[in-house]
């Protein structure tokens, strides 16, 4: 599926990713390929990102951190998260 991440200065990050865990207002979930559509409000936490392989530019690269070579967690204050037709857009401040 593909993930997009984006902030109101930039998209941190667009690709293609095999899972994606998310901090909800009710509690964390998980968004795996072909996953009903959704739309929820996020709250501080981490955005867990799963991918075989990872390209971020230089500019935005500081605001992930590096768990192994396919996880990466990303630090949000708050958000909103659509999921639809095996695309995750994630409204991240």
């Amino acid at each position: 599926m593909i993930l997009e991440i984006v902030s109101p200065e930039a998209t941190l990050f667009k690709g293609e990713v095999t899972s994606v865990t998310l901090p909800g207002v009710d509690g964390s979930f998980q968004i795996l390929n072909n996953h009903a559509p959704i739309v929820s409000i996020l709250k501080q936490g981490t955005v867990k990102i799963t991918a075989a392989s990872f390209h971020f530019g230089k500019e935005v690269e500081s605001k992930f951190t590096k768990v192994n070579d396919q996880n990466f967690n990303l630090e949000i204050s708050s958000g909103t998260i659509e999921m639809k037709d095996n695309k995750v857009i994630v409204l991240a401040d």
